[in-house]
């Protein structure tokens, strides 16, 4: 493929400007977490709104993109070697532009690898756990009678805002003083607890207070407000 239009997505989410990367989200915590990268590195993209249904994630132009059928995904058309890069799964995607920019992932082969590794416990901890809670607390699940799957996440959601608790005492970010994809990845999950899941009070998320903290800086970075809104 060497160009935009070698990727049947295009045909249902036309590119007004093929030259940008090219994002296919929605404003999911996992949506945001690419929008928020691209906004930070300001990296010119085009946004296109997929929603999750048979019209969306589930139809067959997206499925050529991603056969994971989930947001978000990019088709960047000016990728390794100056060819289109078509990405799926949003730690990989912040990764790959990370790496692309040069920016929001420390240079150091130690501290790095350490961001990377903060990465994976929101690709596999924090993502997956306060997405259950959400279910089970404010979707379907919550018609459910026995409340033991619910309980089960609340709890692990609880360890697992307290591993954050005590990584953020007497650090300003994730890794310290630098802002990285590992804020960039962990805070719009942590975000979406008090909002629309509703289940501050459910979590006790303030007897967190470094992360609460962490939280409210996060949110007012200008990047953010715009990532957040995007698509």
């Amino acid at each position: 493929m060497h160009s935009l239009a070698d990727f049947p997505i295009t045909e249902k989410w036309p590119a007004a400007h093929p030259e940008r990367l090219q994002l296919y989200s929605l404003a999911t915590p996992n949506g945001v977490k690419v929008s928020i990268m691209l906004e930070e590195t300001a990296l010119p993209y085009e946004a296109h709104r997929v929603t999750l249904d048979q019209d969306g994630v589930l139809s067959p132009a997206f499925l050529s993109l991603n056969p994971n059928n989930k947001i978000p995904a990019i088709i960047d058309p000016a990728g390794p070697g100056g060819k289109p890069l078509a990405l799926f799964e949003s730690g990989a995607i912040l990764l790959y532009l990370a790496e692309k920019t040069g920016k929001f992932l420390p240079a150091d082969a130690a501290l790095r690898h350490e961001t990377i590794q903060w990465l994976m416990f929101q690709m596999g901890g924090v993502g997956p756990m306060f997405g259950q809670v959400g279910f089970f607390h404010r979707f379907a699940g919550k018609e459910y009678e026995d409340k033991r799957p619910l309980q089960r996440y609340v709890t692990e959601a609880k360890r697992l805002l307290a591993v954050l608790e005590q990584r953020l005492a007497g650090r300003d970010w994730i890794m310290g003083e630098q802002y990285t994809i590992a804020d960039i990845a962990i805070f719009p999950w942590v975000r979406i607890l008090s909002g629309y899941y509703e289940a501050a009070e459910l979590l006790g998320t303030d007897q967190y207070p470094n992360v609460q903290r962490a939280l409210a800086r996060f949110v007012e970075r200008p990047a953010v407000v715009k990532g957040l809104a995007t698509p």
